[in-house]
């Protein structure tokens, strides 16, 4: 299963040039790095980063994770993935911009069986 991270352009270099991250500003402060389905992204877009168009949709393979990820519950009752160590580049498969248009963000089409 691939999970997402919405990352800020500046957090995506950050990432790039340092090989690992422990996240941006929340989750640095929440003490995870947090993560969203492809069903919880829109909401987590919209939630966190209304507004913002300097943003890249980073997809990460969740096994690839092992232990450090867990499964927890967050906003509405739903199990959101939290990584309990940093987050490295190479833990990253693919990253796409994620443009902002009339105020919505446009999430890649077919993302959700991408995702599966």
């Amino acid at each position: 299963m691939i999970i997402l991270k919405i990352f800020r352009a500046s957090e995506w270099e950050a990432l790039r040039k340092q090989g690992e991250t422990a996240g941006a500003p929340i989750d640095i402060a929440d003490g995870y790095v947090h993560f969203s389905t492809a069903q919880q992204a829109g909401e987590t877009a919209a939630k966190h980063f209304a507004g913002a168009s300097d943003l890249f949709l980073l997809g990460v393979d969740a096994e690839k994770l092992g232990e450090d990820l867990k499964w927890e519950l967050s906003r509405g009752d739903q199990l959101f993935p939290h990584l309990y160590r940093k987050l490295r580049l190479d833990d990253v498969l693919w990253a796409v911009p994620l443009p902002l248009v009339d105020g919505v963000h446009q999430f890649p089409a077919g993302l959700d069986e991408a995702c599966a």
